[in-house]
């Protein structure tokens, strides 16, 4: 007799699958199977059902005094793009740092079989204590739970055929390169310029390669601080964020936004549902001084600074001037769907010159949506002439260079 209830845990999750799956976002095969298997409610004891099998919710599980999310069970989407990317096979053996709920150890465990391995870390002892006790209880006790700095690794049962994070980096460090086999896969939200994305990379003997890239975003790694932040105007309402190796300074652009603007709009345009997260990974392909700009409610609504996204949106910053991309809104006949076009604002006083060069990222990214940049990572040190072409981009532990 089926005893499975349209709020069931069992229906919830076949619909959440489901869902995911009409989307496009989760293909048919091994990862869909795991999803429709293993029980993520009993990974978030805390959550409702409905929020356990949302396909678009991540569910917090520890934040830190000042509210910050410390560890969470990541949005189930984003969870079925990263274990399609790390592409498993059975009877391999799988490290993963952050261990959050135990959830996506568990689908990893299902997804390797009983002939594989899974190592799973975090350096939070409350965390790892949690999850292994989830895994446990959901039949999954076999997976290897470790307290240790993720940064690290796990040496002990290297080398590794996949390796995963579920948590933001910044850099890849050198324990990563050490643990993962020649021909081994590692996805890991990389941060640069700004903005993170999943990026799939595939070691080779001396490098690693993408072979994918794909908009996430996560909570961020414990101990990797080479991102930058400062405000730059005197009530602290809007805030730059950028890398250790650009030569961004707060003081120089203190008072910039007082200045009057310069608005250019490059005549690409978008509609309601449609992305433009592509222009800013294009710009960290093309432009150097690529970061990250937000302005509060406070600067929006007065008018000071009025970023696409007011909370993250790519900007272009040299010396004592800036460009931010931008959105308007135009006028729609009726029946007919609204759009808004792409462009920018610059201050300063080559803010003009800056705003025009984003509007033509804006403008190469309309002419092609679909390009993915090459991005390959080589041990710091690695001189220029032995780099491929593109844009270097130095962190501690690798040069990264980014490629149309």
């Amino acid at each position: 007799m089926n005893t499975t209830t349209p709020t069931s845990p069992e229906a919830l999750r076949s619909a959440m699958v489901d869902q995911l799956a009409a989307e496009g976002t989760l293909a048919p095969g091994r990862v869909e199977q795991a999803m429709r298997e293993v029980p993520r409610h009993a990974f978030v004891p805390n959550a409702s059902l409905e929020e356990a099998y949302d396909p678009d919710l991540a569910v917090i599980t520890k934040r830190a005094q000042d509210g910050a999310a410390l560890s969470c069970a990541s949005v189930p989407s984003v969870v079925a793009m990263m274990l399609q990317q790390l592409d498993i096979r059975p009877g391999q053996r799988i490290l993963e740092i952050g261990a959050g709920t135990g959830y996506n150890a568990a689908l990893l465990a299902h997804l390797t079989g009983d002939d594989g391995r899974v190592t799973t870390v975090d350096i939070d002892p409350e965390v790892t204590d949690q999850a292994a006790k989830a895994l446990q209880t959901t039949g999954y006790g076999h997976v290897h739970v470790a307290t240790r700095d993720g940064a690290l690794g796990d040496p002990d049962d290297a080398p590794y055929d996949r390796l995963i994070l579920t948590v933001g980096a910044w850099d890849l460090p050198p324990a990563w390169w050490d643990q993962l086999s020649v021909g081994g896969r590692l996805v890991v939200p990389l941060r640069w310029r700004g903005q993170t994305r999943s990026v799939a990379f595939v070691r080779e003997a001396d490098h690693l390669r993408s072979q994918d890239v794909e908009l996430c975003g996560f909570v961020p790694m414990v101990g990797q601080d080479g991102e930058h932040q400062g405000t730059i105007d005197p009530g602290g309402h809007v805030t730059m964020h950028w890398d250790a190796d650009q030569a961004i300074t707060p003081a120089a652009l203190t008072g910039v936004l007082d200045q009057p603007k310069t608005e250019v709009w490059s005549g690409a345009t978008v509609g309601p549902y449609d992305s433009f997260h592509g222009v800013w990974l294009r710009m960290t392909a093309t432009e150097p001084g690529t970061c990250r700009i937000a302005a509060d409610p406070t600067a929006v609504q007065t008018g000071l600074c009025t970023p696409a996204i007011p909370t993250r949106s790519p900007a272009l910053v040299e010396g004592d001037s800036l460009a931010y991309f931008t959105v308007r809104r135009l006028e729609a006949a009726e029946g007919t769907e609204r759009r808004s076009e792409l462009g920018a604002t610059g201050h300063g006083p080559t803010g003009q010159q800056l705003a025009d060069r984003l509007c033509e990222q804006i403008r190469a990214w309309e002419h092609d949506r679909t390009p993915q940049p090459a991005i390959t990572a080589h041990p710091t040190g690695t001189p220029d002439a032995k780099l491929p072409p593109g844009q270097v981009i130095d962190k501690t532990a690798v040069r990264l260079v980014i490629a149309l």
